[in-house]
C-alpha cells in the first residue's frame, strides 16, 4: 500500500456477500488489504443459501442450487475451499433432457458416452463441444471476464467462431430431435431467446465445463459455499457484518474504495448523486431480462420420471423439443406467458440428504416476463407431469416465489432477473455500462463487482476477481 495514504478504519468496503462480494473480498485480503463486507440480510451468501422452505427437515436451495461453475471457476479453483468445510457431490448425470416416447438425451462428464447416446449427431456434437472441453482451463481463462485481447487467440478463435452465433444457428448442424433439445436446454440457461447473436455462448461454455468438471452439488446445499468463502475471507483477516442495509454512502466508516455487489439499479439509489450524468444514463439505461417463477416441493418419494436417464441426472430440463423451449424463451423474451414452457429442475436430495428418510425435495424454475406476478405452479407441476406421470401424487408441500417476491428476496433480482441483467450481446462485455475497465464507476473510489459486470451470472466469482484486481491496481 503506498506511504502516503492516509488511515482509514477500513481499506476497502464490499457491499453485498453474494458469490462475487466474497470473491472479491479474498482477493483483497489475499493482497493485504484490509476489507469489511456488509450484508444486508442476517446470513450471508446472496442467492447461495439453504432454507426449511415446505416443511421441517426439508432443505431446499433458495437461489441456485447446481454449480458447474463453482468448480469450473478459475479463482474459486485455487482456493482451500474443502479445509472450510466444502465438499461436492457428482450425481451419476450432470443433466437430463427427456421426451414425450419415453427417451431422454443427456450430458454425462464422459463426451464419449454423451456423444455416442447422440447417434448421427455424434460426430457433429464432438466437432462443436470437444475443442472446448479439452481446452476448458485455456477459455475460462479468456472468456470469463472483461474483454481483452485472448492470451490464447487459437482457441479462442475457434471457441468464438460457434460461441458468437445464435443458439438456432448452431441448432442447424444436428439432425436429430436428442441433439437438438439437449443443445436447447443448455442454450436456455442465457435466458433470452435463442435467436439472438451470442446465446450460443452459454450452451458450449456448460456443456464443456459438464464434461470437464460436472455439475455437482454442494453438500449441505449452496449454503455450504457461502459459508466455506466467508470463512476463508475471516481467516485472511476479513471482518463482516449482517443485518446492515446499506442506503446511502454516509452509513459506511471511512474507506479508500468501496465495491458494490450490487445491480445498476441499487447501486443508482445509493451512490447516483456521485456519478456523472453520462454515467448515471448508462447506468439508467441497463436493461434487465425475464424473470423466474420458482418452486420448492417436499416430495414423499423420488420424482417418477419415465426415461430412466432423468433419475440418474442432478438436473433434468424439461421443454420437449428445441422448437417448444425456443418458442418458450421468445415468449418470455417477449413479455408473453407460455403454457408449456422451459423448466429447469433439479433433484439434489437422491445425491444429498435433504429430506427426513424416504422422503425428498425437488426444485424447479421458469422463464416468465420481467416483473410477472402470475402464479405458474399448475403450469410447471403440469410439464414435469408430462415427464413423470405421478409426480403430482408425491406433494407433501411446496412453496413459490414469483418474479416480485425474488426480488423482494434478493434486489439484484429486479424483476426476477437471476443473471443481473440480460446477457445479450449488447451487454455482454458493456455490462452496466461501456467503458475501458467495466468495474469502475465514474466516481473515484466506487466500484461495481456483480453479475452486472463481465462475465455474468452464476457463481463463479470472477466478476468479483476481476473488480478486486481493478481495485488494486488503482489504488494499492
Amino acid at each position: 500500500m503506498p506511504a502516503a495514504m492516509e488511515k482509514k478504519e477500513f481499506d476497502v468496503i464490499i457491499v453485498g456477500s453474494g458469490p462475487n462480494g466474497l470473491a472479491a473480498g479474498i482477493r483483497l485480503q489475499q493482497a493485504g488489504v484490509s476489507v469489511l463486507l456488509l450484508e444486508a440480510k442476517d446470513t450471508i451468501g446472496g442467492g447461495m443459501r439453504t432454507q426449511e422452505l415446505t416443511l421441517p427437515g426439508f432443505y431446499h436451495d433458495v437461489c441456485s442450487a447446481v454449480h458447474p461453475m463453482a468448480m469450473g471457476s478459475p479463482f474459486f479453483s485455487t482456493l482451500p475451499l474443502a479445509d472450510y468445510g466444502l465438499s461436492f457431490i457428482q450425481p451419476p448425470l450432470a443433466a437430463a433432457h427427456p421426451f414425450d416416447d419415453g427417451t431422454a438425451a443427456f450430458l454425462a462428464r464422459s463426451l464419449d458416452e454423451t456423444a455416442a447416446a447422440l447417434g448421427n449427431d455424434e460426430q457433429a456434437y464432438r466437432r462443436l463441444i470437444q475443442p472446448v472441453a479439452d481446452h476448458w482451463g485455456l477459455v475460462a481463462e479468456d472468456s470469463l471476464g472483461p474483454f481483452a485481447i485472448p492470451r490464447h487467440p487459437l482457441i479462442m478463435a475457434k471457441f468464438g467462431w460457434n460461441a458468437l452465433r445464435s443458439a438456432a444457428a448452431v441448432s442447424k448442424r444436428f439432425t436429430t430431435t436428442a441433439a437438438k433439445g439437449l443443445w436447447a436446454g443448455m442454450c436456455a440457461h442465457a435466458i433470452q431467446p435463442l435467436t439472438n447473436i451470442a446465446s450460443a455462448a452459454i450452451g458450449m461454455i456448460l456443456t464443456a465445463v459438464g464434461h470437464q468438471h460436472g455439475w455437482p452439488v454442494p453438500k449441505g446445499g449452496s449454503q455450504a459455499i457461502g459459508h466455506a468463502l466467508a470463512q476463508y475471507f475471516v481467516a485472511l483477516g476479513g471482518k463482516i457484518q449482517t443485518g446492515v442495509h446499506v442506503s446511502a454512502l454516509s452509513q459506511l466508516p471511512s474507506h479508500h474504495a468501496v465495491l458494490f455487489d450490487l445491480t445498476p439499479k441499487q447501486l443508482l439509489t445509493i451512490a447516483g448523486d456521485r456519478f456523472t450524468a453520462g454515467y448515471r444514463q448508462q447506468l439508467t439505461r441497463y436493461r434487465y431480462g425475464p424473470g423466474v417463477f420458482k418452486i420448492d416441493w417436499a416430495l414423499s418419494g423420488p420424482v417418477p420420471f419415465t426415461a430412466e436417464a432423468c433419475r440418474r441426472a442432478g438436473t433434468v430440463h424439461l421443454g420437449g423439443t428445441f422448437e417448444e423451449i425456443a418458442l418458450s424463451e421468445q415468449r418470455a423474451y417477449d413479455g408473453r406467458l407460455n403454457e408449456s414452457p422451459y423448466v429447469l429442475f433439479t433433484q439434489q436430495s437422491l445425491f444429498d440428504e435433504r429430506a427426513p428418510v424416504g422422503k425428498h425435495t425437488a426444485w424447479a424454475y421458469c422463464h416468465v416476463p420481467n416483473g410477472s406476478n402470475v402464479d405458474m405452479t399448475a403450469i410447471i407441476e403440469k410439464q414435469v407431469e408430462r415427464f413423470a406421470p405421478g409426480f403430482r401424487d408425491l406433494i407433501l408441500a411446496k412453496h413459490t416465489m414469483n418474479t416480485q417476491q425474488m426480488e423482494a428476496y434478493n434486489p439484484n433480482y429486479v424483476g426476477g432477473d437471476i443473471n443481473g441483467g440480460i446477457l445479450d450481446i449488447r451487454q455482454l462485455y458493456t455490462r452496466p455500462a461501456l467503458r475501458l475497465n467495466p468495474y469502475r464507476t465514474s466516481a473515484k473510489g466506487i466500484y461495481i463487482c456483480s453479475s452486472a459486470t463481465p462475465p455474468g451470472g452464476g457463481v463463479h466469482g470472477m466478476c468479483g476477481y476481476h473488480a478486486a484486481n481493478t481495485v488494486l491496481k488503482d489504488m494499492f
